[in-house]
């Protein structure tokens, strides 16, 4: 049994399915199979039963999922600790984070680098998500934090921290009773940023499956902005779940429903870089399950 047996274990767990971990983790089918099967045989145990809608959990499975789970956050943590006593590598690290992410993760690890790791030089930018996995791909930048909506990007390793839903939000007074009227709402104005972001997808998207496109849509790339012009009576708005409730808070202002599938934060570099020591202290440093 190794690491990398339980991270395909607790993936598949995860995903119910061989096919989505393989995307997950950037490995084919066989390649899945195979480790989950070595895994079986090494604790003498069944842990999935296979079915015609995927992989389900064996009361066996059931509980060595929640000790498996344990072991990785173990791994994270002693990485951390070590990355800590150590006092660590020294280099550039060029970090990329998506326009709306949520800010804790990345203060954290900044703040984090700066006490400990001073003498890691980080170069920070900002971009769309999609921008910054394609950066990552092609070496542009070593790490980033962004939202992922669909399947792994090829060649990454990721790790999940947060997992939230995109809301279409109005200001209250347009709010009528009854199921939406999508006709109506097209000719409201509308507040998203570009398509290349989450919200401009789930956006396209709405409009896709509706059947509609708003003639007036006011671009805007910042969700605080966009809370703030939904609250003032500007338009419709996108907003991350977190700040739906932020929104809420904000006096009228409504959910009228989810705009699509989860958004996942995740924190990613490049599969071919997993032995790299700056980037194992900077992943030892960022909590979250690893989705690859």
């Amino acid at each position: 049994m190794d690491l990398q047996q339980l991270t395909v274990f607790v993936t598949v767990a995860r995903e119910g399915s061989i096919t989505r971990a393989s995307r997950r983790l950037c490995l084919s089918q066989p390649a899945i199979s195979a480790r989950v099967q070595a895994l079986e045989q090494s604790l003498s145990l069944t842990l999935f039963q296979r079915t015609p809608r995927g992989m389900s959990l064996t009361a066996d499975g059931e509980i060595l999922l929640t000790r498996a789970e344990a072991v990785l956050a173990a791994r994270q943590d002693l990485l951390r600790q070590a990355a800590r006593l150590g006092g660590g590598p020294a280099g550039r690290l060029r970090l990329g984070a998506g326009h709306n992410i949520q800010p804790a993760p990345l203060r954290r690890l900044l703040t984090e680098l700066a006490r400990h790791h001073p003498d890691v030089d980080v170069a920070l930018e900002y971009g769309a998500s999609r921008d910054l996995a394609e950066a990552l791909q092609r070496g542009a930048l070593d790490a980033a934090f962004y939202h992922r909506a669909g399947p792994a990007e090829e060649g990454l390793i990721a790790w999940e921290l947060a997992r939230f839903s995109i809301q279409l939000v109005a200001p209250s007074d347009w709010v009528t009773p009854g199921p939406l009227d999508w006709r109506r709402l097209e000719t409201l104005p509308w507040i998203c940023p570009g398509a290349d972001s989450g919200c401009g997808r789930a956006a396209e998207a709405l409009f896709r499956r509706h059947g509609i496109r708003p003639p007036r849509i006011i671009r805007v790339d910042k969700e605080s902005m966009t809370r703030g012009l939904v609250a003032a009576g500007a338009g419709l708005g996108l907003v991350h779940e977190g700040g739906t409730d932020e929104a809420r808070r904000q006096d009228g202002v409504t959910v009228l429903c989810e705009a699509g599938p989860p958004v996942r934060l995740v924190f990613a570099h490049r599969a071919d870089r997993a032995d790299d020591p700056l980037l194992n202290v900077v992943s030892a440093l960022v909590d979250g399950a690893p989705v690859h």
